[in-house]
């Protein structure tokens, strides 16, 4: 079973919550995931465009959204600090008008906040771009997965597994090759696991990079 569901689902309401906190009526549950969607489309294609990025990274780890009635509040994790952060609250407040004007949102606030994550190589979504802008420039891929574990082990994790699949190396035959290193006990609710899916577009043709990171486990 643990090889067969996405992780995160999995250990919901054991080790893992939801990234999106908010209700709604079943007619109108469509909406508000479609609007989800959306707002973190918008808040990762404005980082991109518009932030100053330090490593070549957009380093997003997650972005969490609670809704009200007349508010709506986004938390965005992020690991590396050169980034809106350096105008200070003012930086911030033009980052909401903007999101804002693109959400075209006149009866709900859009109040935005910025958190600073300690071990950036821990979280596998900052891992899966590192990986993703190694492919794009050529980079072996099994060279690409051994750097990412080594930048994992310095985040104080317990193991890692990374997965890739596709035309590898510009092969005609797609195919999937996988390492790990340490523990990642999938078919335990009780492990804590972060995991990934992350698509990368290369001159060969679409990649899929997954990565599972056993953080620690209930004891």
């Amino acid at each position: 079973m643990g090889q067969k569901i996405n992780p995160l689902g999995f250990r919901l309401g054991t080790t893992q919550s939801h990234h999106s906190l908010w209700f709604a009526k079943p007619t109108n549950y469509c909406e508000g995931l479609q609007e989800d969607q959306k707002i973190r489309n918008i808040l990762k294609k404005y980082v991109q465009k518009n932030m100053i990025i330090s490593s070549g990274l957009e380093g997003i780890a997650r972005i969490e959204i609670q809704k009200r009635i007349d508010l709506i509040q986004v938390i965005i994790y992020i690991g590396f600090p050169k980034f809106v952060l350096e105008n200070g609250s003012r930086g911030v407040e033009e980052f909401q008008m903007n999101v804002q004007k693109e959400l075209n949102c006149v009866n709900r606030k859009i109040n935005i906040a910025i958190t600073r994550i300690a071990n950036p190589y821990g979280h596998p979504n900052i891992l899966a771009e590192f990986i993703a802008g190694q492919l794009k420039n050529r980079v072996s891929f099994r060279k690409a997965m051994k750097k990412a574990i080594e930048l994992t082990e310095q985040a104080d994790t317990k193991g890692i597994q990374v997965q890739i699949a596709g035309r590898l190396d510009g092969k005609e035959i797609a195919r999937a090759e996988w390492i790990r290193e340490g523990r990642v006990p999938l078919q335990t609710i009780g492990a804590k696991i972060d995991y990934c899916s992350y698509t990368v577009r290369t001159i060969y043709g679409i990649l899929g990079i997954k990565i599972w990171i056993f953080v620690d486990e209930e004891k």
